[in-house]
């Protein structure tokens, strides 16, 4: 990440006592982690360290967020919202946990559901294709009887990778045809089956985002 000039902070509107929400989004598959305040000298200090650094208002002292537990953040980006008063923050987060309480995220609890942050916690929202994942991977984890996915894993790679030979061509088909209704359902399919495979091989998805995110601004190849 390119350094971050602290210019910008000038343009924030901060509460009446010196602080501004900040909200930690993972900069891979865009869960919303946690929610913690800021006031100038945390953001300063954010910005020199590249550890995500908070204020707490119930200690009334700088936070830097993992020392004690080992769960920093690393600091991707920043950006404010339209009123400059809400910081969206786009952090690694070391061990994927944010929660005091050992969960992924904050916020665990659903309108309608009890929940205190334990191992049965939903996770937070993620992009459909870090969502679809996750259920793979439960799948190869915990088989279900009747699953089109066990059925997959069970299979191997011979009829793992038939399928993407299958899937392929009909992709390429629905692009031949220009048919738009097609192309999309079938780049779908063709995603769920290399999903497939990279939980056969115990390769996780968030490995595949990380190649795709670290490409972006590398040189160009010839």
């Amino acid at each position: 990440m390119q350094p971050l000039s602290p210019a910008f902070i000038d343009q924030l509107c901060f509460d009446d006592i010196g602080l501004i929400p900040a909200i930690s989004q993972d900069w891979l598959d865009g869960a919303v982690l946690m929610m913690a305040w800021m006031n100038r000298t945390a953001l300063e200090q954010t910005l020199k360290s590249g550890q995500v650094h908070y204020w707490s208002r119930s200690r009334q002292e700088l936070w830097h967020k993992g020392a004690t537990s080992g769960h920093t953040q690393t600091l991707k980006g920043i950006r404010y919202d339209c009123d400059a008063d809400v910081l969206l923050l786009s952090i690694e987060q070391t061990g994927l946990v944010s929660c005091h309480t050992g969960a992924r995220s904050c916020f665990f609890a659903e309108v309608n559901q009890h929940s205190q942050g334990d191992s049965l916690t939903l996770p937070p929202p993620m992009d459909a294709c870090s969502e679809l994942f996750r259920v793979i991977d439960q799948r190869h984890t915990t088989p279900e009887a009747n699953s089109y996915t066990n059925k997959l894993l069970e299979g191997g790679d011979n009829r793992i990778l038939k399928k993407i030979g299958e899937e392929s061509a009909e992709f390429v088909m629905a692009c031949k045809d220009d048919d738009a209704k097609a192309i999309a359902n079938e780049a779908a399919d063709l995603l769920f089956h290399l999903q497939v495979a990279l939980a056969h091989h115990g390769v996780n998805w968030r490995e595949v985002l990380e190649v795709l995110a670290n490409r972006r601004g590398a040189p160009r190849r010839n």
